[in-house]
């Protein structure tokens, strides 16, 4: 079992006198994680030890700065397998995608310490006799807040630019991935100064705390409902929020394509992680010209995957996070049929231990079912048949969300009036997954606000100050 111990000022130590929580792994239920539960003193202690070194982390060199994150990625990728196997036996994730995760972590840290140190402000043009500027500071002390679904790599993004740009980071990962928070705490924390981070175990009650504090910065990956309460609670401080929260983002697949393709696309971006992604496909659109060999397809897909733990390397597809997060699923479905959906492949809970959930197939979806308005996140596919391009795209922007959205299509036109017309920070074109390295979008609407990658993520976490230099009144010769 994984035993998690908090960081607060510099010290690695329990602090359990608000209790603790145990983690269990959702292939079998079996216990894997003991955690402690942060104090609202102990919260408060971390906050001031991250306030008093602020001041000299934020005045060290960019470079030095820049060397402690790589030797973290260098750290972080020799105990990969560690941190690969804290994932799967916290939320299930196969282990061939956990090891994907922990190496996007580590490719972040590099690309951040990189890009750390060009991180700069800029020359203004004023008068001739001044100096004119725009500097680039730190903001000072960053509350980070992370989600269970893809742990490591998420987190060494928001970690490794706020550190970088000379903050201090009060780090709390998920209840959900204690242990895997913990392990990469500890390696961070090994090229780090005492008191640059800190590390707050628990429930949603320390992230609750953590965001009432008088912090500069709180970026959170997760939930629409946590964001919109830490955005309440940033308003009433003035701290930033950082926010990428929930989605629900179509997939559109137009005429004239391959459906044998289209289908692989969709149980891509349906199923990968059981449908536990930020930016997993919730909801498909298909031109009535291919629904019929679409969906056969699609079934056929789902109903070859391979569902069991994820430490099995054969498996394609492990179980959900927990089995109240199977419930939320499972209820989506059903209420999906009662209200007229077609089942056409899975959708029925297993009487096997665990939290698996079969990948599903729904057609005759409507747009007043839960599954293709709020965010489903487990392995569900529901579609809707449409007519054309112009209903798919109508359709697919009615949405309470704006984060992600995918069209197959081999219409340049189609593909350009997608990008340009649908309320989302990313589009995808032709592809569920991928992108090059260093991109990075604004989510709309109910999905957050703010840069949560790329160059721009370090603007983020940065203020700007304007400086004028002029020469002191009455010749003064020492100017």
């Amino acid at each position: 079992m994984y035993v998690v111990q908090q960081l607060i000022d510099g010290a690695w130590g329990a602090d359990g006198d608000a209790g603790e929580l145990v983690v269990c792994d959702p292939a079998d239920g079996s216990p894997v994680s003991r955690v402690p539960v942060a104090t609202p003193a102990a919260v408060g202690t971390a906050v001031k030890a991250a306030r008093t070194a602020a001041t000299k982390w934020g005045a060290t060199p960019a470079a030095e700065r820049a060397a402690a994150l790589r030797r973290a990625a260098d750290a972080i990728e020799a105990n990969a397998d560690r941190l690969a196997d804290a994932e799967v036996a916290e939320m299930g994730r196969p282990i061939g995608g956990a090891r994907g995760g922990v190496a996007a972590g580590v490719a972040t840290l590099r690309q951040y310490a990189e890009l750390g140190q060009i991180h700069r402000g800029r020359a203004l043009a004023g008068q001739p006799e001044a100096i004119d500027l725009m500097a680039v500071q730190p903001r000072g002390v960053v509350a980070v807040i992370t989600p269970w679904n893809d742990p490591v790599a998420v987190s060494c993004g928001l970690l490794g630019a706020a550190l970088v740009t000379g903050n201090t980071v009060l780090y709390k990962p998920s209840e959900r991935a204690p242990a895997t928070g913990f392990l990469l705490a500890r390696l961070l924390d090994e090229q780090l100064p005492p008191g640059v981070l800190s590390l707050l175990t628990g429930d949603g009650t320390v992230g609750a705390a953590l965001a009432e504090q008088e912090v500069d910065v709180v970026a959170h990956v997760g939930s629409t409902t946590t964001g919109r309460a830490i955005a309440a609670a940033c308003a009433r401080t003035g701290a930033k929020a950082l926010l990428e929260n929930g989605g629900s983002d179509p997939l559109i697949v137009d005429a004239g394509v391959d459906a044998h393709w289209a289908a692989e696309q969709a149980a891509l971006g349906a199923f990968t992680n059981s449908g536990q992604l930020c930016v997993a496909v919730e909801r498909i659109y298909v031109h009535r010209s291919l629904a019929p060999q679409f969906l056969t397809a699609l079934v056929e897909r789902a109903e070859s995957l391979r569902v069991g733990p994820g430490r099995d390397p054969l498996v394609e597809m492990g179980p959900l996070v927990d089995l109240r997060h199977r419930e939320h699923v499972d209820a989506q479905v059903r209420a999906a049929v009662g209200e007229g959906a077609r089942l056409l492949a899975g959708g029925a809970v297993p009487e096997s231990p665990g939290a698996f959930y079969p990948p599903t197939v729904l057609a005759d979806c409507t747009d007043g079912m839960a599954v293709m308005r709020e965010e489903t996140f487990g392995p569900v596919a529901p579609v809707m048949v449409v007519e054309s391009f112009d209903e798919a795209l109508s359709r697919a922007s009615y949405s309470p969300y704006g984060l992600a959205a995918t069209v197959l299509t081999g219409s340049m036109s189609n593909a350009q009036r997608a990008w340009r017309e649908l309320p989302v920070g990313t589009v995808k074109i032709n592809a569920v997954f991928g992108g090059a390295p260093g991109g990075a979008a604004h989510p709309r609407r109910g999905s957050g606000e703010g840069f949560g990658y790329g160059p721009e993520l370090l603007d983020e976490l940065t203020v700007t100050k304007v400086v004028h230099l002029g020469a002191p009144g009455g010749g003064a010769a020492s100017w």
